[in-house]
């Protein structure tokens, strides 16, 4: 009896960290939110900017919602279908650190599916608060 518990609580604690990882994205593919910023400010080679996560606070991006709804992950995939396939894209959730977001992997799996070529994952390590707001980036007013 205790091998078979001993086995269940390691294929749950499996399951769980399998839930959230592996990572699916690169170092490369990660967007540092300073540049994101820059880029906003001035203008200039501005990317499709998508919020995939509770909230669009980023200056001119696209409020999908949460895409760990199966309604919110159909409307992200059909605004990607409108665009061509290396069309610049960030994505960013900003609900939680990536090892938690139930949100960020589902849109790395989309955008590689559809075969998009030139994406990024905004680096937001603790959250889109502590990352972007209170480091007065570009925001929605």
């Amino acid at each position: 009896m205790k091998k078979l518990l001993a086995l269940l609580f390691v294929l749950m604690v499996t399951k769980v960290s399998i839930a959230q990882n592996p990572v699916n994205w690169t170092t490369d593919q990660l967007l540092a939110p300073a540049s994101l910023a820059q880029s906003i400010k001035n203008s200039k080679d501005v990317p499709v900017i998508l919020s995939i996560g509770p909230g669009a606070v980023i200056k001119n991006s696209i409020d999908i919602g949460s895409i760990k709804e199966q309604e919110n992950l159909d409307s992200f995939k059909k605004q990607l279908t409108a665009l061509p396939k290396d069309t610049s894209i960030v994505v960013y959730c900003g609900c939680c650190p990536f090892e938690h977001c139930p949100n960020v992997r589902p849109a790395i799996a989309a955008m590689k599916e559809l075969k998009f070529t030139n994406y990024k994952l905004l680096n937001l390590e603790h959250n889109v608060k502590t990352d972007w707001l209170d480091k007065g980036y570009p925001s929605r007013q």
